[in-house]
């Protein structure tokens, strides 16, 4: 039996890792199975991190049409609300998924003037961001308040008791819900067992139970004595957020490189049990912790456009405002017994790539996944099924159609802060993130075209126009070596004479056209 499992790759234990690279203008977080990296986290003191953040905000505008309303919270950008996410729910309206609620909105709509008469403009309200400021649009907010433990979730508000729906275990999930019924909890307080939970003791859960209250404590006496807008609670740091949600049982070891926050994650984890404290190893390496544990050279790999899989082929990763497109290639695969056979196994293994991509990337929203066109029904269904499944360990909620009959699957991400592309890079200053600029032909094309139209301009009241035109020194040799007739050729047209001069300070789309007697720019394209 064991030669079978171990021909099919089964029973194979998968060793997880946590390595932790802090350093003092950033700390980055690799999760690795078996060497191979899985999730990827970075967060920068310098920046403020307010998903998960309580604030006592002031209702500043409501706007009837879109059902919602603004609320000033202290930011940059006034968060947006819903109508319907400004009352917290009834404990029947909620579920919960990896211990983080989520709320079936009951999108009830507000009649004319209700909104004004519940929430008047200037009255104060307390709201939790589920989601940060993206692009142009500020946090959005909700007044449903979750506040996360190790083990439990907090829901001031309702009387929820429940377990996540991630621990399917029958005999798991009624021991949970008797710990739960004997947990002394407040009237109007909801508690949701995490999948951090799942074979904890009891003393695990009164103690975490504790502490969410005390958090709760001084909220309630924040909301009585900070005046708005105002924080209330913010979440903690990556390094201790990886303690209370990612030092679960099947984790092996914790590696991190910094002293100061070995002794912070020793004092966590203590908190948690022995075993966790156990679990955590200081390195003193002379390399760098994330290319000793080969983390750098696969994180270089992973954020590329193109990204190749072990059988050849390779996925397109293109993220913009709006969506994020994937189109899948077979590239230089050559396996499977048939041209059919061979697209199946390439969209297989994308499938399973693109699901470890969106978690490494955090990228959310619409995403499209062009798949290689599949003539069977079967083997479509079963890369649908491929990708839901590598979905499953995605800590964001997820929703995945079906594939048209265009070869397309389109799925949504919760996003619930900006990708790991647009925090870390940013658009290029020459292309303006467009990754491509003019040919030297279309510039040349357009350079004449301006030359013309300035020389039929001035042809009549100035016979003969000379004119100086400064161009980037590669265009400059593309008009030398190529178009040199057809520049004499505009200037026996119009009369007018014409100099050529390089300037290697000029962007490659950028050009001046001057009166070469009076300086005078008759012409210039400054956008670059």
């Amino acid at each position: 039996m064991w030669e079978y499992l171990k021909k099919f790759g089964l029973g194979k234990k998968i060793k997880k890792e946590i390595i932790i690279n802090a350093e003092s203008l950033e700390t980055r977080v690799a999760v690795l199975e078996n060497g191979n990296l899985e999730e990827f986290f970075i967060e920068r003191p310098s920046e403020d991190r307010i998903v998960g953040s309580i604030f006592k905000g002031k209702i500043q505008n409501l706007e009837d049409g879109l059902q919602a309303a603004f609320i000033d919270i202290g930011m940059k950008k006034n968060a947006f609300v819903h109508y319907w996410d400004m009352i917290p729910e009834d404990a029947a309206r909620l579920e919960a998924e990896e211990g983080v609620q989520t709320r079936r909105p009951r999108q009830k709509r507000a009649g004319p003037g209700e909104m004004a008469r519940q929430f008047p403009i200037g009255s104060e309200i307390v709201v939790q961001v589920t989601k940060g400021a993206i692009g142009t649009k500020g946090p959005r907010v909700t007044a449903n308040l979750s506040i996360p433990g190790r083990s439990l979730v907090m829901m001031p508000g309702c009387n929820l008791k429940g377990v996540s729906r991630k621990i399917e275990d029958v005999k798991e999930r009624q021991r949970l819900k008797k710990i739960l019924a004997r947990l002394p909890i407040p009237q109007g307080i909801g508690l949701i067992v995490r999948t951090a939970g799942s074979g904890a003791r009891k003393v695990s859960f009164v103690r975490d139970l504790r502490g969410l209250l005390e958090v709760w404590k001084e909220i309630e006496q924040g909301m009585r004595e900070k005046p708005a807008p105002c924080r209330l609670y913010q979440e903690p740091d990556l390094v201790e957020r990886i303690v209370r949600d990612s030092l679960t049982e099947d984790i092996d070891r914790v590696v991190v490189d910094s002293h100061e926050e070995f002794e912070t994650l020793k004092a966590a984890a203590s908190k948690v049990s022995r075993r966790a404290r156990s679990l955590l190893k200081p390195y003193d390496g002379e390399a760098p912790i994330f290319e000793h544990f080969d983390v750098e050279r696969q994180l270089e790999n992973a954020f590329r456009r193109k990204v190749w899989l072990k059988s050849g082929g390779y996925i397109v990763i293109d993220e913009t405002e709006a969506l994020v497109a994937i189109d899948v290639n077979t590239g230089r695969h050559k396996g499977g017994q048939s041209q059919e056979e061979s697209i199946y196994q390439v969209n297989l293994e994308a499938a399973e790539e693109t699901a470890r991509q969106l978690r490494l990337r955090n990228v959310g929203g619409l995403v499209v996944i062009d798949f290689i066109d599949m003539k069977q029904k079967r083997h479509q269904n079963n890369v649908y099924k491929a990708l839901k499944d590598a979905l499953k360990t995605d800590k964001a909620r997820t929703n995945v159609l079906q594939i048209s009959q265009l070869g397309l699957l389109e799925m949504t991400r919760q996003r619930a802060e900006e990708s790991i592309r647009a925090s870390t890079y940013a658009d290029c200053p020459y292309c303006q993130g467009r990754g491509k600029v003019k040919s030297t032909l279309s510039m040349s094309v357009e350079v004449q075209r301006r030359i013309s139209e300035v020389m039929r301009r001035h042809h009549a009241d100035k016979e003969g126009l000379p004119l100086k035109i400064a161009v980037n020194p590669t265009v400059m040799e593309r008009l030398r070596k190529e178009d040199e007739a057809v520049l004499v050729e505009l200037e026996h047209k119009f009369g007018g004479r014409l100099t050529f001069m390089a300037d290697p300070n000029m962007h490659m789309e950028e050009f001046v056209i001057s009166n070469a007697q009076t300086g005078e720019e008759l012409y210039a394209d400054h956008e670059h």
